[in-house]
């Protein structure tokens, strides 16, 4: 089998949120994969720095791939590494290598007729799934109307997102946390995210003001992921702290993990570099007794880690990727009372609604 053509394009979706007034777009790279055999692969990354993603995808990546056996990922990804990154950059070579990675699995899977999670490991196929419900958007109304609506749908996970005010008011958030765990009872699971806004001094004030509220975890809490912070608040705090959503790169993961800054890392396949290179932070993570969890969405491709290896432990579904993930696929798995079951179809088991690619797409 033979590559012979491999095609980025990007999509602006709007996603309708309940209770707001407005929509909010959620922007893709979406690469397509295609063989000489018919068979085609089909992966994804997030909308940051998109132009450059897609650009270098279809000027660079794919001329380099052509001809090549897409079912070689590991001298693929090693080739593609040596080749364009030997500095080991992260950004737009990291995303496009993400989704490029992704389509090649999903190509091995459709070849051997075996889904991706069980050709990377296989440890279950069933894994918990958590709903990250709470947006910068919702007041304190809207936050419980939401984390209601989910608990009456079953679901025991729920995840919300704190530093409003510009991150300048952790009173703010803490009685937006107050407000949602007073509403949910004790025994919902309740996580925040602070997507790195936070400084040390703020990010401790949060930590000391909701650690009453039994928080599952304080995900990405300070400026850049900063290990040494991090380590220094996991000491200062009850609250399990998690982070790496973002990261590019293993090593990346390594400093974390090497600096006992985290209790949970979070690789997420569309940014770190696809499978080939998620697999090899999860199973670092595994050496040091850490659980991997996904953060940062795209449940549909992110489950297939989490259901590949031993240390996954639960997939994100972030309400606004999840709901622009039901638009670019048909059908895809959904979270049900806390859990998502993993499909047997070969490769990623999604068929992409190319109505809504053209529709949304960007030129």
């Amino acid at each position: 089998m033979r590559i012979t053509s491999v095609q980025a394009t990007t999509h602006d979706m709007p996603v309708y949120v309940p209770l707001l007034e407005r929509t909010i777009h959620r922007t893709i790279v979406f690469v397509r994969v295609d063989t000489d055999e018919g068979v085609i692969g089909y992966g994804l990354t997030g909308g940051i720095q998109r132009f450059g993603v897609r650009e270098f995808i279809n000027r660079e990546l794919a001329p380099f791939l052509r001809d090549k056996n897409p079912l070689e990922t590991e001298a693929l990804w090693h080739q593609m590494y040596l080749t364009y990154n030997p500095r080991s950059q992260t950004g737009v070579w990291s995303s496009a290598v993400s989704a490029v990675d992704i389509a090649l699995w999903d190509i091995k899977g459709k070849h051997y007729k075996e889904p991706v999670w069980r050709l990377l490991g296989g440890a279950k196929r069933r894994v918990p799934a958590y709903i990250t419900f709470g947006l910068l958007e919702f007041d304190r109304e809207q936050l419980v109307e939401m984390a209601c609506r989910f608990v009456r749908e079953g679901h025991d996970k729920l995840k919300m997102v704190v530093a409003v005010n510009n991150a300048e008011d952790p009173a703010e958030d803490a009685a937006r946390v107050k407000a949602v765990r007073e509403a949910v009872g004790d025994e919902v699971q309740l996580m925040i995210d602070a997507n790195y806004l936070f400084s040390f001094s703020r990010a401790l004030e949060l930590a000391k003001r909701v650690e009453p509220y039994n928080i599952t975890w304080f995900e990405e809490p300070v400026y850049g992921n900063d290990a040494r912070l991090l380590a220094d608040l996991r000491r200062k705090t009850v609250m399990p702290i998690a982070a790496g959503q973002n990261e590019g790169s293993r090593f990346r993961h390594l400093e974390l993990l090497l600096h006992g800054a985290v209790d949970i890392l979070q690789p997420n396949v569309c940014y770190v570099g696809g499978y080939t290179e998620a697999v090899k932070v999860a199973a670092m993570a595994q050496a040091f007794n850490i659980p991997v969890a996904n953060g940062g969405g795209w449940p549909h491709h992110n489950m297939h880690l989490q259901a590949a290896v031993a240390n996954g432990w639960r997939v994100e579904f972030h309400y606004t990727m999840w709901k622009a993930g039901e638009t670019i696929f048909e059908s895809p798995p959904s979270p049900e009372k806390g859990w998502v079951t993993l499909t047997e179809q070969p490769g990623l088991g999604l068929e992409p609604n190319e109505d809504a690619l053209k529709e949304y797409r960007e030129r």
